[in-house]
C-alpha cells in the first residue's frame, strides 16, 4: 500500500488481506487459457492484470478511513471483517451491506456484473434457509455430508479469510431442442472417494474466476428433471486439479491513456468456460447431494445476488444521470425542453430503480434461518424494468452526446503541437476547455459504445433471464389474494 495513504486504526484482531496479499493468493497454479494459449499466471494477460489491480485496490480501500463503513464490519467476534460476508439479520443490515455493493459498483463503473461481493450473497442465500437443508441428507450413496454445517463453516471461512469467490450457475449453450444436449454438460458425481466425491462437466459465464480463490457451483435449468447425480451446490478452490478456465475475447483497453478510456483501462471481469475434469470437492464443501428438492432453492437462495444486481445497475444509472446533466452543461443545451426531456427520462430510470431497491429493503422479512431477505416481488419487478428499459437509456445518452462520441482524438491529438490547437480552438465546450469536453465523451463511450461496454448490455440482457421468463417469476413470486378480495368486496361478489 502507498505508504502516503492515510490509514485506519485497526483493532488488534481484524480479519482483512491487503492488495499484495489477495495478489499473492492469485499465483497458484491456476490452469487458465486466453487467446487458445495457455497462460502460466493471471498477470501474463494486460485485461485480466488490470482486472486484478482493480479488485486489489478495494482490498486496500478497506485500510482507508473514507471507505471502513462501506467496505467493512465488526463481526460478532469484535473483529474487523469485510462486508462482502457481512449476514444481515435486520432491516439496518441490510442498509449497511448495501454499502458495500454501491462502493464495489462505483469502483467498477457498474462494469463489473459480478464483483467480489456477489458470490458472498449466494452463500449467504443458502443459510437463510439453514433449517432446509439441515433436514436434507445426501442421496449419492457412500457420501453423506452434513449441509447445513458445511454452509456455516464456509460462510465463516470466507468471513475469517477475506475470501474472493466467484459463481457459475449455469452451463454452456448448446443445442436447445433436446434435453439430452443441456444435459451433456451439466456437472455429475462421476465417483465417491473417500473424503469427498469427484465431480466432471462444465460450468460457463464464470465472471472474476481467473481473478479469484474458488468457483461456487450448482446446475440451473436446461432440462426438466435434474438426476440424482446432477443435484450439487458446491464450492472447490479455482486452482483445484482437474479444473481449466477458458476465456473468453477481451475487450477492454488496459494500459490505455486515462484520458482516452477512464473506465475501460482498468480492465475487465473476465468470463470463463470452466472444464471440470474429474474434479475432487471435498464433503466439507458440499451443500447438497443427490437431492432434487434443494435445487428448487434456487429462487430464494439467489434473493441476496438479484438484490445485488438491482443494487448495482440503480448505481450504473445515477452515473447515467450525472454523466447526461455534465453533457448538457458542456455543450449548453440544457435551456431547450427536449433536451431536458431527454435527461429527465433518464432521471426517471435512475429514480425508478432506486425505488425499487428502497421497496425490496423496506418490505424485507427474516427467513426461516434468521437473515433478512429482502422482498422477492419488488427485486424481480425491478430487474425486469431494468433490462427492457436499459437499450432506450443508452441509446438516449447517446444522443445528448451528437457527434462527440463519433469525434473523438485522443490525448496524443491533443498534445501533438502540429494538430492539437486546431482541436482547441474549435472543439471547446461551455465554460470548459476542448479538453475536458472530450474526456466526458470519453467517459460515456466507454460506458454505452465501446467493445466493453457492449459486452456489459449483453451481459445485463443474459444475466437478468429474458423478460418473459421474469414475468412468469411475478406471476408466481407475487401473491394477489388480498388483492382479489378487494376486488370482491367494492364489486358485491361472494
Amino acid at each position: 500500500m502507498n505508504a502516503q495513504t492515510p490509514k485506519r486504526d485497526l483493532p488488534v484482531a481484524h480479519k482483512l488481506k491487503t492488495g499484495d496479499e489477495f495478489k499473492k493468493t492469485l499465483d497458484d497454479g491456476r490452469a487458465l487459457w486466453v487467446g487458445g494459449k495457455r497462460i502460466a499466471s493471471v498477470f501474463d494477460n494486460p485485461a485480466l492484470s488490470a482486472g486484478v489491480d482493480l479488485i486489489a485496490s478495494m482490498f486496500d480501500d478497506q485500510f482507508k478511513p473514507e471507505f471502513a463503513d462501506a467496505t467493512t464490519y465488526i463481526d460478532d467476534s469484535g473483529a474487523v471483517a469485510s462486508r462482502s460476508w457481512q449476514v444481515p439479520r435486520t432491516q439496518a443490515d441490510l442498509a449497511d451491506r448495501r454499502k458495500m455493493i454501491e462502493y464495489t459498483s462505483l469502483k467498477t463503473a457498474g462494469t463489473f456484473g459480478r464483483p467480489p461481493d456477489l458470490a458472498p450473497a449466494i452463500a449467504v442465500g443458502l443459510l437463510a434457509y439453514l433449517p432446509t437443508f439441515k433436514s436434507k441428507k445426501s442421496l449419492i450413496e457412500g457420501c453423506a455430508p452434513d449441509f447445513a454445517e458445511n454452509i456455516e463453516r464456509y460462510v465463516a471461512y470466507g468471513r475469517d479469510n477475506n475470501l474472493t469467490a466467484s459463481e457459475s450457475l449455469t452451463g454452456p449453450q448448446n443445442d436447445r431442442s433436446s434435453p439430452k444436449g443441456a444435459e451433456a454438460s451439466l456437472l455429475k458425481v462421476k465417483s465417491v472417494e473417500k473424503g469427498g466425491i469427484r465431480v466432471s462437466g462444465a460450468k460457463t459465464v464464470g465472471s472474476i474466476s481467473a481473478q479469484a480463490n474458488e468457483i461456487f457451483f450448482t446446475n440451473l435449468g436446461g432440462i426438466r428433471d435434474t438426476p440424482a447425480e446432477a443435484c450439487i451446490w458446491a464450492s472447490v478452490p479455482i486452482n483445484a486439479e482437474g479444473i481449466k478456465l477458458i476465456s473468453r475475447e477481451m475487450v477492454s483497453h488496459p494500459g490505455a491513456d486515462p484520458f482516452d478510456h477512464p473506465v475501460a483501462r482498468l480492465g475487465e471481469e473476465a468470463d470463463q468456460l470452466i472444464i471440470f475434469d474429474n474434479v475432487f470437492v471435498p464433503t466439507d464443501r458440499i451443500f447438497n447431494l443427490g437431492d432434487p428438492s434443494a435445487m428448487s432453492y434456487y429462487g430464494p437462495v439467489c434473493v441476496f445476488a438479484h438484490w445485488h444486481v438491482l443494487t448495482r445497475l440503480t448505481v450504473k444509472a445515477e452515473l447515467f444521470v450525472g454523466a447526461g446533466q455534465m453533457v448538457l452543461d458542456v455543450l449548453g443545451t440544457a435551456h431547450i425542453p427536449a433536451v431536458q426531456g431527454m435527461l429527465g427520462e433518464i432521471i426517471q430510470y435512475a429514480q425508478t430503480l432506486r425505488a425499487f431497491v428502497t421497496a425490496a429493503e423496506a418490505l424485507a422479512k427474516p427467513t426461516e434461518g434468521e437473515v433478512m431477505a429482502p422482498d422477492v416481488g419488488m427485486l424481480t419487478a425491478g430487474r425486469l424494468y431494468s433490462i427492457e428499459h436499459y437499450p432506450r437509456i443508452i441509446h438516449i445518452l447517446q444522443e445528448l452526446c451528437g457527434q462527440g462520441l463519433v469525434m473523438r482524438f485522443g490525448k496524443a491529438a491533443f498534445d501533438n503541437p502540429e494538430i492539437g490547437h486546431h482541436l482547441d480552438e474549435l472543439l471547446p465546450g461551455k465554460g470548459v476547455s476542448a479538453a475536458v469536453k472530450e474526456q466526458l465523451m470519453n467517459f460515456v463511450w466507454d460506458m454505452t459504445s465501446s467493445s466493453l461496454a457492449g459486452r456489459v448490455a449483453l451481459f445485463e440482457n443474459v444475466n437478468a433471464s429474458p423478460a418473459p421468463r421474469l414475468r412468469e417469476r411475478l406471476y408466481n413470486e407475487v401473491k394477489r389474494e388480498r388483492f382479489i378480495e378487494q376486488v370482491k368486496t367494492l364489486a358485491g361478489m361472494p
